[in-house]
């Protein structure tokens, strides 16, 4: 296992320890709004310097993209590490299980490491450039679906800007009259992760932060799916957008979304 990796785990890890004993020990949480529909809670804050403690230790020159904390620049830029400590907090605050750790690694833009962690269930998604993707210690595959009529996708529902609440309904009700089914879990790095495992054949969203894709676009590459912005393009990471699937399911999604 590449150590970079290693440490991507063992921080994920030791924040998904922060969620549990926060959700075991119950009791009210305390919720701050950030923006309309968008919630913050002390979990979110102790589990991020839980996984920053870790890779400051490791890693001390190297810069953060985190979200609550945001960007910490570095000695050694060239490494960014993109940390989202809690995906899914308004599920958490509700008790509903869909909710995650994600972190991922750049080295000079690229993703080279990836994982997402989900507390509640334990389930590990791990990714290197070049070495695969793996959930736990199982390799993960795309799943073999070829057509757009027989894939089960994934979205996220605007919930903070609402300007651009017509297009995404127009895209759903496209997408439901084309695929088997759409899900919106609401935890999209968590979604993202699925579609590498085989569980989803396709996502789409709109709206997302670098944090919200970076881990999880990595994990769907080495497992041998296709992630591109909604225009085709690579640049997902910068515009906030991302859709991915099964390499032939793909540029059926695009032409749908279009």
């Amino acid at each position: 296992m590449h150590p970079m990796l290693n440490i991507a785990i063992k921080a994920a890890r030791r924040a998904g320890s922060v969620i549990n004993r926060a959700a075991l020990e119950g009791g009210a949480l305390e919720v701050k709004a950030k923006n309309k529909n968008d919630f913050v809670t002390l979990v979110d804050k102790a589990a991020e310097q839980a996984v920053i403690g870790v890779i400051r230790a490791a890693y001390p020159e190297h810069s953060i993209l985190a979200e609550e904390s945001g960007d910490t620049p570095g000695a050694r830029p060239e490494y960014l590490w993109v940390i989202d400590p809690l995906d899914g907090t308004t599920n958490y605050i509700h008790g509903f299980p869909q909710y995650c750790v994600s972190i991922a690694l750049e080295h000079k833009g690229v993703l080279t490491q990836g994982v997402v962690y989900d507390p509640g269930k334990n389930e590990l998604f791990t990714a290197s450039r070049g070495r695969g993707a793996f959930l736990d210690d199982r390799r993960m595959r795309v799943s073999k679906c070829t057509q757009m009529h027989d894939a089960l996708v994934g979205t996220g529902f605007p919930y903070k800007e609402m300007d651009r609440l017509d297009l995404y309904m127009r895209q759903l009700r496209t997408m439901m009259t084309s695929c088997a089914g759409v899900r919106r879990a609401g935890a999209a790095a968590l979604d993202l992760a699925y579609v590498a495992a085989g569980r989803l054949d396709a996502f789409w969203e709109m709206g997302l932060s670098r944090w919200d894709m970076a881990a999880g676009a990595l994990l769907i590459q080495e497992a041998g799916g296709m992630v591109s912005d909604l225009q085709g393009g690579q640049d997902f990471l910068d515009r906030g957008e991302i859709a991915t699937a099964t390499p032939k399911v793909l540029p059926q999604l695009l032409e749908a979304l279009r």
